[in-house]
């Protein structure tokens, strides 16, 4: 996307593109503060695309008593369901019943807390079923009887990140990735920042570094508030194990629990670890224990065993949990806190510490009315739980008659073209489909579906530079590439 010349100095500098710093600065643009966004990498190539991608309560959350981060959870997920109902979506979740853990009294109630606790929704409700009669029974082993099916939603959680950062720069502000922050100092009330070789100037610094920052809060001066816990979270991908549209939840001998969810149509996804990560936040990896673990979570229920070479593709991310002194990294809080630095020092900076994806725009919100404080203009105009994210402005229920109107006006994409292009754009679909009449009017074709016309909308308008950009987080089309179009769309791409 083309650089807007800079106009300084900005009311709010966020330093950080994941989901809570996108969040951050589309509230912020909003409520009318000239924002810059500054992201070292990609926007959402960190934590922020290596999720599980989920929009959810966390039912396992109630076992440590956090009841108000589900309940604040649950309300989230019908917000961000009613925002983005194009990359948000209800997903059925199998939780099959095994005497040798948590007991069926247990899950029955916990169930039931977590269908109330957030208030009146819309999602179906649990219900209690026979594993021989249900479609999720065919593929478990035969001592899986019964079980309970509850709702949760799924989310293209890269794409939430884009889209908030589309609706940031449509209310004006700045967005530059591969824009690391070198150094930061406060002179009265101004920031002056250096980053990418320039230096902004800014009222105002919110840290939005994720698992960095503690980080950033020394590189600007201050010692961070509070104690982040580095937990990796790794998933695997392996060919599908099931052929229908629930996810299951398997409870394992440890007590964690781990998730196999359809993914990508051919694929199903299985995740996650919680494991401490003491090292670089740069590359981070999937360990060989800990893809043996996922491979074990789904051998001990699926009738078709798993083993490390079936996997065909991992990714790991580093969660920022507040350090609570949890002796299990699973047990620490999937909670946040906001440190805002003291009145005498100047001009503010705000740090967002921990938090989840679910949770991000309550984060961003909650963030910015504390920075008022400090930032009078911010004050009192709250809008994203009512305003649609970019594409999603139809109502939640309608993405089936979205789909039907696309295919209708594109009669050359297959069902599964239009259910992937449209629940990635939403009504955006046709700012790039534009008037074509066939696969030949979108350009060269890359392969998976990808064509010419897509690789340059996400080029200009979605920030995208390389073809990792493209292939793994704007679309998850890297598994349907082979090496060598995944080859040539990075020499397009220019390397």
């Amino acid at each position: 996307m083309p650089e807007t010349p800079i106009t300084q100095p900005f009311d709010l500098i966020v330093i950080g593109g994941g989901v809570n710093g996108a969040g951050v600065a589309r509230d912020a643009a909003g409520r009318g503060a000239s924002v810059l966004l500054l992201e070292k990498g990609d926007l959402a190539s960190g934590t922020s695309s290596k999720s599980t991608k989920l929009v959810h309560g966390g039912l396992r959350y109630l076992e440590y008593y956090e009841f108000a981060l589900v309940r604040e959870a649950l309300g989230e997920r019908e917000t961000l369901w009613s925002i983005a109902p194009h990359i948000i979506w209800p997903m059925r979740f199998v939780l099959p019943v095994t005497k040798s853990m948590r007991p069926k009294w247990m899950l029955r109630a916990g169930l039931f807390l977590y269908d109330h606790i957030g208030g009146k929704g819309s999602l179906k409700k649990t219900r209690s079923v026979d594993l021989r009669k249900h479609r999720a029974g065919g593929s478990l082993e035969g001592q899986y009887t019964h079980a309970f099916e509850y709702s949760d939603g799924w989310v293209d959680d890269a794409r939430l990140v884009v889209l908030n950062a589309l609706d940031a720069a449509a209310h004006g502000a700045q967005i530059r990735t591969r824009t690391p922050v070198t150094a930061a100092r406060r002179e009265g009330d101004l920031w002056h920042v250096e980053a990418g070789g320039e230096t902004f100037h800014a009222h105002a610094l919110v840290n939005a570094a994720g698992p960095g920052a503690d980080d950033v809060a020394r590189l600007v001066g201050e010692n961070p508030a509070y104690g982040i816990r580095r937990v990796r979270g790794s998933h695997i991908v392996v060919p599908k194990l099931f052929d229908h549209d629930c996810a299951y939840i398997l409870q394992q001998p440890d007590t964690r629990i781990c998730f196999a969810i359809p993914w990508e149509n051919d694929y199903t996804l299985v995740g996650t670890t919680d494991a401490d990560h003491p090292g670089s936040l740069d590359h981070i990896k999937a360990s060989a224990d800990e893809i043996r673990y996922l491979c074990d979570a789904v051998n001990r229920y699926f009738a078709a065993d798993v083993t490390p070479d079936d996997v065909v593709h991992t990714y790991a991310g580093v969660r920022a949990l507040v350090d609570d002194g949890s002796g299990r990294p699973e047990a620490a809080s999937r909670g946040y806190e906001l440190a805002l630095s003291d009145q005498g020092r100047g001009a503010p900076v705000l740090g967002i510490y921990g938090g989840k994806i679910t949770s991000y725009r309550h984060v961003a919100e909650d963030a910015l009315d504390r920075l008022a404080e400090r930032l009078p203009l911010l004050k009192g105009k709250h809008w994203t739980a009512s305003t649609p994210l970019p594409g999603g402005d139809f109502d939640k229920q309608a993405q089936p008659y979205l789909f039907e109107v696309l295919g209708e006006d594109y009669p050359f994409l297959s069902h599964r073209d239009v259910v992937r292009i449209g629940r990635a754009y939403g009504t955006l679909a046709w700012d790039w489909l534009g008037d074509a009449k066939s696969w030949d009017h979108l350009g060269r074709a890359f392969g998976g579906g990808l064509t010419l016309a897509e690789v340059s909308y996400l080029r200009d308008r979605e920030w995208a530079q390389t073809s990792e950009d493209i292939l793994w987080r704007r679309s998850k089309l890297g598994l349907h590439l082979s090496a060598t179009e995944q080859g040539a769309l990075a020499e397009f791409m220019g390397g």
